[in-house]
């Protein structure tokens, strides 16, 4: 079985690379740029690929021939979508499509997981959000992974392609960038730590929001399992709870060598802000069997102990 990961070097990326590897693929790495040596020791073939680039994305297929392709690249930072909100839905509609017309073209029987977001519900009346939930989204990001989605789907209905739609709701643990939530506060205080301060005025955004946070590893299961057994549908990838920003500093606080005194930060907030989300993941549990096995409290504890590492020198960098 051959499994092909778009965007290895991102946060998912990596994670669900190592956990194709251990199901027994033979797993493919693209990315546009080069890998660093500790995850290419985990592929059996790793291609730089820009899948914007139509012939560079046939050609890619083409060429490695897979039976399972895991979608994954795409620009995933909702705060930046903001300041290019064109460039955000260009470019990951179209390296969906040149993706997707690739694999109908050079690969049609094979499988393919698009990797959406939970951020595609936007504001909701009645939580959780499921699959059956009108889409509205509320960043140039959200609407780019629903434009996305929906192409998926077009795949299927007018082409047969077997796809496999997933929505993730927030995603967090060891090796994810600090330009999130989670790994941000972490970063912070592995570096205050590090200094030996007592104290820390720790930056945030908007604590008062409402996220539903899944462990990236058990997001990589889930992945797995969908392409695996999943029929062609869309599925929600979240863990079922939310829980709000001032909870996760309050756990934080607890694990930290340093007290935190909490510090607005006008640059971490967000435009049309969304205070809750959370979603169902009930309709993939009755597919495949998965649910969340890793507590968000263990996410934490690794994440933070992965900064202490890096901050120390001894880790490798973050995943983007």
């Amino acid at each position: 079985m051959r499994a092909l990961v778009t965007g290895v070097r991102g946060f998912v990326g990596r994670h669900l690379a190592r956990t194709c590897t251990a199901e027994g693929a033979v797993t493919i790495g693209l990315a546009r740029h080069d890998l660093d040596g500790e995850l290419r020791d985990g592929l059996a073939e790793y291609l730089r690929c820009d899948l914007a680039d139509r012939g560079q994305a046939e050609a890619a297929i083409a060429s490695t021939q897979p039976d399972l392709v895991f979608h994954l690249a795409a620009e995933a930072s909702v705060a930046a979508s903001w300041k290019d909100p064109n460039g955000t839905i260009e470019r990951n509609l179209a390296t969906t499509l040149n993706l997707l017309e690739a694999v109908q073209r050079e690969a049609p029987g094979a499988r393919v997981l698009v990797a959406g977001s939970g951020e595609e519900y936007g504001v909701q009346d009645d939580l959780p959000m499921t699959e059956e939930h009108t889409l509205r989204p509320q960043s140039p990001y959200a609407v780019s992974k629903a434009a996305s989605g929906l192409a998926a789907g077009f795949f299927h209905d007018a082409h047969r392609l077997d796809v496999v739609r997933v929505r993730a709701f927030n995603h967090a643990g060891p090796g994810q960038s600090d330009v999130y939530v989670v790994s941000g506060l972490a970063r912070q205080i592995a570096e205050a730590e590090a200094g030996s301060a007592k104290t820390l005025e720790i930056r945030t955004g908007n604590v008062e929001v409402r996220r539903d946070f899944t462990d990236v590893r058990d997001v990589a299961r889930a992945y797995w399992m969908a392409l695996e057994g999943a029929p062609p549908d869309v599925y929600n990838v979240c863990s079922g709870r939310s829980i709000s920003i001032s909870e996760i500093l309050g756990s934080f606080a607890a694990l930290a060598a340093v007290d935190l005194v909490p510090v607005t930060d006008p640059s971490l907030l967000r435009e049309h802000e969304v205070m809750e989300i959370r979603g169902s993941s009930e309709k993939l549990r009755r597919a495949t069997g998965w649910e969340p096995r890793i507590p968000l409290e263990r996410t934490l504890v690794d994440t933070l102990d992965w900064w202490r590492s890096r901050v120390a020198g001894t880790q490798a960098p973050a995943a983007a």
